[in-house]
């Protein structure tokens, strides 16, 4: 959106009495009548957001047992609890011991294997109480077969030539929901929705394979929502642009993910990347949130970890995720240096003793978001602009500038040591390295080596 930065183009007119109704549930009172609905609440402007995998996350894999991590996750510095979904799991059709998380037989009620409604509620509460917001993952393409509405409302899912049921894909254990000229479904699945605003004073949601639902459905959805609280809404999605029309404020860097995978591999360079940035800003607005990661549940599970997949340039990536425009994610357990694929639908429990340094890395990354404007979110940031350099096709070398904040990123792709001469007169100046703590000096005499998959995050002093 260009011409007011950040607002959605509706205007929701509010009555004080319906807000009454549901204030409870607020954590701040509205008292205007009038309420601007922005597309992103202001708090996700530096915000870092964290997936979490409860049945992995504990020997109990539970929300209680969970709820004790919630002081190390504050000190990591992240922002958003991301909580894959927690609703019952399916039986029919059932993959595995436990099932898929994402097979749902009942929106409006919590996994037993996980605690129960109260429980969450605690856990949310303690969350925002100690300044976390909190989003649930939301399933709205598909249902588990068990799912009440299968036989309530037949009319409501797809079916092959036979009448019978169908499932998206190869994702035998849910069938699919038929959202044309089904009003009541759209109401059903948004009430749902609600459910969780209400009850539980949820923040937001990450919608899965949000482009498989009709556009109109998610700006219907978000309307309403709104209405009670400004939420945050994530979609896994980078294939629909209309989705950030209005419906999301943030969605997925698959591509990107996609292209740091084959960095790593020598099968793409910088070039890549900048050709990527230049798509990027021709197709999103500029204050779409777009999500960078270099795991998630999905790639840790079925396509390998962060080791298999980035090697040596696993933390290069990491600072890159960060650095450029983006929205970063860490997926649970990375910030122990996860090493294992975790089972999907059996319990497998994250290690947390591995004596990793990521811990400390995500830490001091997620503290220079904080401290640098020029790094904040989408265009609450600076935007990037290239540096030029002797080797720019083994080292991406770019800056980032808002207001008097100034942040300039050397990272080596390759594996072999590199050795920089900066010819942008931009970047010459005096600098300290932010990682370090190091205090270099830059002009045009200047050449400063840079080992293999290595970085500099570097702030002007001015």
């Amino acid at each position: 959106m260009k011409t007011l930065k950040n607002l959605l183009p509706l205007l929701a007119i509010i009555s004080l009495g319906l807000f009454a109704s549901c204030q409870n549930q607020q954590k701040s009172v509205i008292s205007e009548a009038t309420v601007e609905l922005t597309k992103n609440p202001d708090w996700a402007k530096d915000a870092v957001i964290y997936e979490v995998n409860t049945r992995q996350y504990t020997e109990a894999g539970t929300f209680e047992a969970f709820q004790e991590h919630l002081p190390r996750l504050k000190a990591l510095g992240v922002d958003i609890l991301w909580f894959m979904p927690i609703y019952p799991i399916g039986e029919k059709n059932r993959k595995g011991t436990l099932g898929s998380y994402y097979s749902i037989r009942d929106y409006k009620a919590v996994n037993p294997e996980f605690g129960d409604l109260e429980a969450f509620k605690t856990l949310v509460d303690k969350a925002h109480e100690m300044g976390f917001e909190v989003i649930l993952d939301w399933v709205a393409n598909h249902t588990s077969f068990d799912h009440a509405w299968t036989t309530e409302h037949p009319d409501w899912y797809n079916r092959d030539e036979h009448g019978e049921i169908v499932s998206p894909f190869d994702w035998t254990d849910v069938a699919d929901l038929n959202y044309e000229n089904n009003p009541a479904l759209w109401d059903a699945m948004i009430d749902a929705m609600k459910f969780w605003v209400r009850e539980a004073n949820i923040d937001g949601f990450r919608c899965d394979v949000a482009g498989m639902v009709p556009v109109a459905f998610w700006e219907k959805a978000r309307t309403e929502l709104d209405e009670i609280k400004p939420v945050f809404m994530l979609a896994e999605d980078e294939g629909e642009p209309a989705l950030t029309n209005m419906a999301f404020g943030a969605n997925y860097g698959w591509e990107l993910h996609h292209i740091f995978n084959k960095m790593a591999q020598g099968e793409k360079t910088t070039a890549d990347l900048w050709a990527y940035f230049e798509k990027n800003d021709s197709i999103f607005a500029p204050d779409v949130f777009r999500m960078s990661f270099t795991s998630n549940h999905d790639e840790n599970s079925w396509n390998g970890t962060v080791f298999e997949r980035l090697g040596d340039g696993t933390k290069a990536f990491a600072v890159m995720s960060y650095t450029i425009p983006g929205f970063p994610l860490i997926y649970n357990g990375q910030e122990a240096g996860l090493d294992k694929r975790l089972e999907f639908f059996e319990k497998d429990q994250i290690s947390w003793n591995q004596g990793s340094d990521y811990a400390d890395l995500y830490t001091k990354l997620n503290q220079i978001k904080k401290d640098n404007p020029a790094l904040w979110n989408a265009d609450y940031g600076g935007t990037i602009a290239s540096i030029d350099i002797n080797i720019p096709q083994n080292v991406l070398a770019f800056s980032r500038e808002k207001d008097d904040n100034k942040v300039i990123v050397y990272i080596n792709v390759t594996a072999e040591p590199q050795q920089i001469t900066v010819s942008s007169a931009a970047a010459f100046g005096n600098f300290k390295e932010l990682l370090s703590g190091q205090e270099m000096v830059i002009d045009e005499t200047t050449a400063f080596d840079i080992g293999p998959w290595a970085y500099y995050v570097l702030k002007e002093v001015r």
